[in-house]
Formats: C-alpha cells, sequence, structure tokens
C-alpha cells in the first residue's frame, strides 16, 4: 500500500498554508508554516506567480495531501464523483469526507488523519459491528463506527478517549463519547468541509 512517508510539514509549506496533517501540534510555535512560511528547496523564497495549471495543480495536491490520499486514488474518487448527480466538486468532497478514516479523524478519536489512518490499520474499530482495517472504506448513512472493546486497555487510545470531550463532531456524525461510538446520519455535504478548498479548480484540472 503506497504511503507517503517523508516530513509531513514539508507539505504545508508547499501549499503555502497549514494543512493540519500534525493535529494539535499545527497551533502551537512548533509549527513550520509559521516559522519557515516559504516553500521548502533551494528556491523556495521565490515570489513565483502561478498560471492558470499551477493554480488548478496546487488546489488538486492541497485536497489530496489534506486527505492523505494517493495520486491514482484520487483520481478514481474523481472519476466516481463526475459520474454521480449533483456538482462534481462537491461529489469529490463528500467521498472525500466519507473515508472511514475522516470519519474516525471527524468523531474526535485521533488528533490527525495520518493517526486515524494507523488506528483504522491497526483494526481498533469496527463498522457494523465487523472489524476493519481498510481505511478507504466509504460509510454511508446509517453506518456504525465503535471503539473494540480489546483497544480501550492502550494507553493511548485511553488518552485519545479523554480528549474526546474537547472535541467537536460534525452535524453528520452522531457521536456517543460515552461508548466511544458513532452513527452516519447523513451524507456530508460541502457545508460540512471546514477547509477553503476551491474545488472547482480540480474539476478544471480534471477536465482538460
Amino acid at each position: 500500500m503506497a504511503r507517503y512517508i517523508g516530513p509531513v510539514c514539508r507539505l504545508c509549506r508547499r501549499e503555502g498554508m497549514k494543512l493540519f496533517l500534525k493535529g494539535d501540534r499545527c497551533l502551537t510555535g512548533k509549527c513550520s508554516v509559521d516559522r519557515r512560511p516559504s516553500a521548502p528547496g533551494q528556491h523556495g523564497a521565490a515570489n513565483k506567480k502561478l498560471k492558470e495549471y499551477g493554480l488548478q495543480l496546487r488546489e488538486k495536491q492541497k485536497a489530496r495531501r489534506f486527505y492523505g490520499v494517493q495520486e491514482a486514488q484520487f483520481k478514481n474518487y474523481f472519476v466516481k464523483a463526475d459520474r454521480a448527480k449533483g456538482v462534481t466538486g462537491e461529489n469529490l468532497l463528500s467521498l472525500l469526507e466519507s473515508r472511514l478514516d475522516n470519519v474516525v479523524y471527524r468523531m474526535g478519536m485521533a488528533e490527525s488523519r495520518k493517526e486515524a489512518r494507523q488506528l483504522v490499520l491497526h483494526a481498533h474499530f469496527r463498522l457494523n459491528g465487523k472489524k476493519v482495517s481498510v481505511p478507504s472504506l466509504i460509510v454511508k448513512v446509517g453506518d456504525v463506527i465503535t471503539l473494540n472493546e480489546t483497544s480501550r486497555s492502550s494507553a493511548k487510545i485511553k488518552e485519545l478517549i479523554e480528549g474526546l470531550e474537547t472535541r467537536i463532531a460534525p452535524k453528520w456524525l452522531d457521536v456517543d463519547k460515552t461508548n466511544v461510538s458513532a452513527v452516519v446520519n447523513a451524507v456530508p455535504t460541502r457545508q460540512d468541509v471546514d477547509f477553503p478548498f476551491e474545488e472547482h479548480l480540480i474539476v478544471e484540472l480534471y477536465s482538460k
């Protein structure tokens, strides 16, 4: 399974904004974007004006990195979004929001999407009562995500459960913080995405 294993702060600097790839650390003074706002590399500090293609590419890379999705998989999501009814860009963001690793992050059981991905890969969660280990699974309305009882003994899991009280879940998720579970009560919409994407640029890029 392909995945990025390099320094994630470098990705934020390349996009010129915080993608919150390290969770709460990104809100502290240790954030690389605050300390070194220029793009990485020898010529990162150069003031480059992007043309149309460059703007579209950067928006696609921003979305891909924000959700932790590889190129081929991201393109597959676009194809699926384009075939579905409705606005393609909004469909794309809805699909990305519906990924199981993102749902675990949204319910507050991970400090970042990368951590949520690891938790799912290690089968710490169940989907509709069945153990799962595939972060890219797309959840549907009515699906129930629960924490494995055997995982509660983990020191890290205990720490995450304690932090649940301070995390706010989106409206499309009904989170039971006591039992550490969540029910998908609606399909996530564009309004549920709390990041300033310009998804029309992604659509323009893939439509060429």
